[in-house]
This record gives structure tokens, sequence and C-alpha cells, in this order.
């Protein structure tokens, strides 16, 4: 029984101190203190038991059982989770992310789009392809790499860069059943505004990424890859849907880009200036070469996300301005 600091039981016996014998020590005080005590603790319990059983008795009632005892299952524990709500749909977004050293921008990314995506109820991971070599920036063959990645409890992907933050949630995230969604439409991207433009952030069902046969892998550097799969998106003969309805223009979008700290490699290397504006009839997720060197399972700011670390390879006699000179 337990005690609270104004109830310590030695004060029960400072009146009794008349009755015992100058010849008392501190010990046998401290002794009959505790006897007497454990006498009135047995006393009290078997007091109790009786009045409670004759008060059950009395009314009828019944003891309750051991599992009813037991504590009540924790709220998180007894509701299903709010993905597991069928209002969520039955699709799952592969949000995949091209990545290489842009940290500050990833930690304000991911918990963005997490909250973002959660609140219009889309089913979603976020996969970050880290690019490791030492080969120049291929946005392209990431995106294959997450494709191929992304694994079977996804069914469509997201190409969409770091540093674009979508700000209106009118913007739709849903699955692209009718063909690809270019959500980062020329009328609302706060940068790229002419008509074939079909970067920053486009949607495709797995299967229509899937016929393209993914994006060409010959783009080392920045720029240009974005072209070259608005045609093979046209030879595929699939239909592009862009956002309708939206009104607040070209600040649809927050781009956290800062050219100043960020610098772009745009370098055009050897026969590289000529070979950009060629498409690439064969290339894609058919003659990619990449190394997984690991995956990281992170949470940034409670979102939740996967870091694939990859390793992608070169051949240089296809494609010599894979490495600056």
């Amino acid at each position: 029984m337990m005690y609270s600091s104004r109830r310590k039981p030695v004060l029960y016996f400072k009146e009794e101190r008349r009755f015992l014998s100058a010849r008392c020590t501190v010990y046998k005080l401290f002794g009959l203190c505790m006897v007497l005590l454990l006498v009135s603790l047995l006393w009290l319990q078997l007091s109790c038991s009786g009045d409670m059983s004759t008060a059950a008795a009395a009314h009828g009632e019944r003891r309750p059982s051991q599992q009813q005892l037991q504590a009540p299952p924790c709220p998180a524990d007894s509701q299903a989770s709010a993905t597991d709500d069928p209002s969520w749909g039955p699709h799952k977004l592969a949000l995949i992310i091209p990545f290489r050293e842009r940290f500050e921008e990833l930690l304000v990314f991911v918990p963005f789009m997490h909250t973002f995506l959660n609140k219009k109820k889309i089913r979603h991971k976020i996969l970050i392809v880290n690019q490791v070599d030492h080969f120049r920036f291929n946005r392209a063959s990431l995106i294959n790499v997450g494709y191929l990645e992304s694994g079977n409890d996804t069914d469509y992907l997201a190409m969409h860069d770091v540093d674009l933050l979508p700000l209106n949630e009118a913007l739709d995230y849903g699955f692209p059943e009718e063909g690809p969604f270019h959500v980062a439409s020329p009328e609302l991207h706060p940068l790229y505004h002419y008509k074939t433009y079909v970067g920053g952030i486009l949607l495709l069902t797995k299967k229509h990424y899937g016929m393209c046969n993914g994006m060409s892998n010959r783009f080392w550097g920045w720029g240009r890859e974005d072209d070259e799969f608005y045609r093979r998106l046209r030879k595929a003969e699939l239909q592009l849907f862009r956002p309708s309805g939206i009104t607040t223009g070209y600040k649809t979008f927050l781009h956290i880009h800062d050219p100043a700290w960020r610098k772009r490699d745009q370098k055009r290397v050897a026969a590289q200036k000529q070979e950009q504006f060629k498409v690439d009839p064969e290339g894609g997720l058919t003659n990619l070469r990449y190394q997984v060197e690991s995956r990281q399972e992170l949470t940034i700011s409670g979102a939740p996300c996967t870091v694939i670390n990859t390793k992608l390879e070169c051949d240089q006699n296809q494609t010599p301005w894979c490495l600056l000179v």
C-alpha cells in the first residue's frame, strides 16, 4: 500500500511514547511500529474484502473476469490504418525522384509530398534513386531504375523533380488510366512553357511506361531527355493529358532550386551536341545497366522514404560524354 508524504506510518505512534519504557531503543520502537502496521493493514484488507463481497452479493453483481480486467486496446491497434480505408482507392503511386547531392531540397521535398499526397488520399511510396557513381548525372536512367525497383505493390509512377513542389491542392495525382498525365504542364510550370515540354512532374501507368521502353539512357548531364521522351509517347500512340481548371498559373508550383548554389551540368561534350536532338529508337529499359549498392529506409520529419543508392554503367564507345573531360 502506498502512502503520500503526509501519511507516513511513524506519525501514528508519537502519542504512545508515554507507555514505553525509557530504556526502549530506537530499534525496538521501529520493530513495534512495523508489527502494528502489518496488523492494521491485514485487518483493513479483510474488512474491505468482506464489505465488497457482501455488497456484490446484495446487488446480484458478477465479479469481472480476468479478460475484462485487462486494459482496453490502444486506439491505434483497434483501428485500421488510414491507407486501408477503401476511399483511398485500389491504386498505389511510386513517386520516383532522380537524385544526387541535393540534400537541402530533399529535406523539404519528402515531408511536403508525403503530407500533400495523404491529404489527397493517394497511396504512395517515395523512392529516392541516388546516383553514387563517378559519371555525369543521368536523370532518365535513374527514372528507369526507379521503375524497375519500385516493386509489384505499385501500379503507376510519377517522374518527379526534387525541386518542384505543388502548391495547388486541386492538382490531380491520381491513377492516369486514360494516358500519361503531365502535372507540371507548360501553362503552370514556373520556367518552361513550350508545348512539347513533359518534364517536371509526369504521371504514367507502369503499363504505359513499359510501352515506351522507358526513357533513353544516352542523356548524360542536364536536359533534353524529356524532349526525347515526348517523341516516345507519340510513337507509342499514347494520349497526353494535362490539368484543366487550374487558375493559379505560374504560381501553381514552388521551384526551390537555387541556380547560384546548384549549378546544372549543361556542358555538351564531343558528339553530344549533335546526338542530343536525335531519337534513340532502341535504348531504354532494354539496355539499362546498373547496380544497386544499397537500399535504405529513412524517415524525414515523420515521412517515410526509400533511398536506392545506384551505380550506373556507361558504354563509353556509345556515349563517351558520360565523363566530363
